[in-house]
C-alpha cells in the first residue's frame, strides 16, 4: 500500500511549510489528490516535492522548475529524441552553475586559510 501524507505530515517530513506546498500547488507544480477538502499526497507527490525543493536550493525560478518538471514528466511518455535538446541545455546550465560554485568555494577556502 502506498504511503499517504497530509499537507502537514509532508511539510514536516521535508522541512518546509504547508504554505510553501500550497504555493507550489497554486503554480501548478504539485497536484495532490483530494479526500473531500483534505489534500492527500502519495509517494509520487513527495518525490516531486523533493525535486522542487532541490531545484529551489539550486536557485531556479518557479518557471524554470516547471520546465524541469515538464521534461521529467514528458520523458515517461515521449520519445527521448523529442526532449533531448532541452535536456542537454539544462545539463549545460547546471554544469556551468556547478563550475561557478566550485570556483566560489575555492576562493572562500583560500580566504578562510589566510
Amino acid at each position: 500500500m502506498e504511503p499517504i501524507f497530509t499537507i502537514t505530515e509532508l511539510a514536516e517530513a521535508l522541512d518546509v511549510t504547508p504554505r510553501a506546498i500550497r504555493l507550489y500547488e497554486d503554480k501548478g507544480l504539485l497536484d495532490p489528490r483530494r479526500a473531500g477538502k483534505t489534500r492527500v499526497y502519495g509517494a509520487d507527490d513527495r518525490n516531486r516535492l523533493e525535486r522542487i525543493l532541490r531545484a529551489k536550493r539550486l536557485g531556479l525560478s518557479l518557471r524554470k522548475i516547471g520546465e524541469f518538471l515538464e521534461l521529467h514528466d514528458r520523458s515517461n511518455g515521449t520519445t527521448p529524441s523529442e526532449i533531448q535538446p532541452r535536456i542537454r541545455k539544462l545539463i549545460e546550465q547546471f554544469e556551468t552553475q556547478r563550475d561557478d560554485l566550485e570556483t566560489t568555494i575555492a576562493e572562500l577556502r583560500d580566504l578562510q586559510g589566510r
